[in-house]
């Protein structure tokens, strides 16, 4: 499912976003009623019987040693755990020669199983759009498949995904993530739905719970460090809201966490829980950036003790998220 793509009135302006609102709201309600996202919840991309850190094997043990000099790093090297937008975790691409096509199919095995069908979808159009495909993209590996500690990672434009089988203990996958897009229009940009998922808790606010989740300036978008259960978090909590509104929170869970593969959302789950469940949550909008001065709010943060997800949206899309328990 996607958005129209480049929606313009005939003199060349944008049509205004309470369209896009208005189509979004609909699609949402129609996630609700039909199951849609559940499905893909529940579909990992993919052979069903054939792991991404399988592949991640595959991928080692194919490696020369010249090639392991460009991609292979310790588990404990700083470059895991980097947090940017836009980088490469090495100095060649996937694209390169360096690689043979096996390896670039098993390169993009690990991706297809380290996301759902639609994720892959999206992640394939975003790649293309910003930087020409996977192709442009770079990976490393950390520390050793087959050991207590192994990690494969993607970077690139608006890109950082990782596979690491669930080695480390109650961290989502493996690490913090990174997703985004280069269009400057939201609604254009694959990931506009999840926007207009948050939106529909913050209209579903009444005026006292508005006032407290309604902030002007949002934190620096790349400040997502688990603060744990003596964090101070801004916004809404979860805990304040009624039993609808909790459920519908839960829902815009669930469709954030649709393009990740089973495995990784359920860890998610489970690491959330483990802390207090989404009562220790707090959802927060942001005033600033806000694109056509719709009070469509562009940037947003649901954040707890064990999870923070920054997405912003204009002037366009950087995403980060960061679950697990602080250590």
């Amino acid at each position: 499912m996607s958005f129209p793509m480049n929606a313009q009135r005939p003199d060349g302006q944008r049509v205004a976003r309470r369209t896009f609102v208005k189509l979004g709201g609909a699609i949402a309600a129609g996630v609700a009623t039909t199951n849609l996202f559940d499905a893909r919840f529940a579909h990992a991309a993919g052979s069903p019987t054939t792991s991404a850190e399988t592949y991640v094997g595959e991928l080692y043990a194919s490696l020369s040693d010249k090639q392991k000099t460009a991609v292979w790093r310790p588990f404990d090297h700083a470059d895991r755990l980097k947090i940017n937008p836009n980088w490469h975790v090495s100095k060649t691409t996937i694209g390169d020669d360096l690689f043979s096509q096996k390896q670039k199919t098993l390169v993009d095995q690990i991706v297809r199983n380290i996301t759902s069908k639609d994720g892959y979808e999206r992640l394939i159009e975003q790649m293309e759009y910003d930087d020409g495909g996977l192709e442009s993209y770079s990976f490393a590996l950390f520390g050793e498949p087959g050991s207590d500690q192994f990690q494969f990672e993607l970077t690139g434009r608006h890109v950082t995904m990782r596979a690491d089988g669930n080695q480390l203990d109650k961290i989502a996958f493996g690490g913090p993530v990174v997703y985004g897009h280069g269009e400057e229009y939201l609604p254009d940009s694959p990931f506009f739905q999840q926007t207009l998922q948050a939106n529909k808790v913050f209209q579903a606010l009444d005026a006292d719970q508005a006032k407290l989740a309604l902030q002007k300036k949002a934190p620096s978008e790349t400040a997502v460090q688990l603060k744990g259960e003596s964090g101070q978090f801004p916004g809404v909590g979860v805990d304040q809201l009624s039993s609808d509104q909790k459920e519908l929170v839960e829902s815009t869970l669930k469709m954030l966490l649709a393009p990740y593969r089973e495995n990784d959302s359920k860890e998610v789950m489970e690491i959330l829980n483990s802390s207090g469940g989404i009562d220790q949550l707090h959802m927060a909008f942001y005033q600033q950036e806000d694109v056509d001065n719709d009070r469509v709010w562009d940037i947003w943060r649901v954040e707890g003790p064990s999870m923070v997800w920054h997405f912003r949206g204009a002037p366009h899309v950087h995403a980060y998220l960061n679950i697990g328990t602080k250590s």
